[in-house]
């Protein structure tokens, strides 16, 4: 792909149309986790220090295509103003006169947030007359929202058909460490893949084990390849379904010389609670009224070992019930050996997911990785090969 980053272009003067993600955790109107305005605040300042004119637009909630009150993202522009050290002004929609007049009002380094896309239905249907009204914002569009990319909507793809299109600070951010981890890995490569299902994660794993020397798998999937490969796994989340999935993943595994990490030990209990007293076995012995729900001691050994030999980690998915302190372990004994690693400058290490990010922060080591991405769908189809719309619309080959 051909895009060219905001970053090198002239913006003084300009009026920019910049699709973020802003839709930030809110409680009683104020905003409890600032992260993602931070960071997209990161990438802003040095925009408008050069003299760009800044229209940001976002989405917040699913209020399918009607003004819901509580889905306002009026609450994020004072957290934006904290952020950015300076002014932003809120505009009551999105397109339209009010914001048009706003838009043509920005002066050099000056900034307006503008009311929730998604307040109309034109966003989600990807409508062109919508995005035309956007379009009417600004002089260049700037996508900075890698954590839609995979949405094919008017403020991610077709208004690029419309302005200038180019890549912002935070999509460089997200693409780079990707494209690092994933298209062009240091090897040894290995990755973590974790969470409830396996049908969740078909895609991934197939492209995954093309891609990188070791596959480490946990978490309740990892249930579904012990069933496959005929171990008693008591009253444990299971896909039974998916056997057959699993059978190919394995033969891919093997063809491209790729090894599968499954835990060899296991800790169970007899209910799915913080209270219940765990035990700990052989992935052979689980009894029949067993619920599994993180790996065991050895297996961490081994998981450990495996991330030693290795110069790029990739992780989606915790390898237990993490959110249960007795089954917290495998997730965190692991995270802190994937930390310690690239804080020795051993290993390049990139994760991302919702859940992914909240077994890091549990592990209090979430800043010590290389990039931790802040987005879940788009990760997700990342990882399986996909090709993002979103990150497509730039492209100025294909819009050539």
């Amino acid at each position: 792909m051909t895009i060219t980053s905001i970053k090198d272009v002239e913006v003084k003067g300009r009026r920019l149309v910049i699709r973020a993600d802003l839709n930030a955790p809110c409680k009683d109107g104020v905003v409890t986790d600032a992260t993602r305005i931070e960071r997209f605040a990161a990438g802003l300042k040095p925009l408008l220090a050069s003299g760009a004119r800044a229209v940001v637009q976002s989405h917040f909630g699913r209020p399918k295509g009607a003004r819901v009150a509580e889905m306002s993202l009026a609450p994020i522009a004072p957290a934006l103003a904290s952020a950015l050290g300076s002014d932003v002004t809120f505009v009551d929609d999105c397109v339209g006169a009010e914001a048009e007049t706003a838009a043509a009002a920005l002066q050099d380094g000056q900034v307006i947030l503008c009311e929730n896309l998604r307040f109309h239905p034109g966003e989600e249907a990807n409508d062109p007359a919508f995005a035309a009204q956007l379009a009417r914002l600004g002089d260049l569009y700037v996508n900075d929202a890698f954590s839609c990319a995979h949405r094919a909507h008017a403020s991610t793809a077709a208004i690029a058909a419309l302005l200038p299109a180019f890549s912002g600070p935070l999509m460089d951010e997200e693409t780079s460490a990707l494209a690092a981890a994933l298209e062009d890995p240091k090897h040894p490569a290995v990755a973590l893949v974790g969470g409830a299902k396996v049908s969740s994660k078909i895609a991934v794993l197939k492209n995954l084990v093309n891609k990188v020397d070791s596959v480490i798998i946990g978490g309740g999937m990892a249930n579904t390849f012990f069933f496959a490969n005929g171990y008693q796994i008591g009253k444990s989340l299971c896909e039974e379904d998916q056997v057959e999935t699993v059978r190919e993943i394995q033969a891919l595994a093997k063809a491209a010389n790729c090894e599968l990490v499954l835990p060899s030990d296991i800790v169970y209990a007899f209910k799915f609670a913080d209270s219940a007293r765990s035990f700990i076995t052989d992935v052979s012995e689980c009894p029949a009224d067993g619920i599994i729900l993180d790996a065991g001691p050895k297996s961490v050994v081994r998981f450990r070992s495996v991330l030693s030999r290795a110069q790029t980690i990739l992780w989606n998915g915790p390898l237990g019930a993490f959110e249960m302190r007795p089954f917290e372990q495998a997730t965190k004994q692991v995270a802190l050996e994937a930390a310690e690693l690239t804080r020795s400058g051993l290993v390049t290490s990139v994760a991302g997911g919702g859940d992914t990010v909240a077994a890091l922060n549990m592990a209090g080591v979430a800043e010590d990785f290389t990039y931790v991405s802040s987005a879940g769908g788009a990760f997700l189809e990342w990882l399986e090969g996909k090709e993002l719309p979103g990150i497509a619309a730039l492209d100025r080959d294909q819009a050539a």
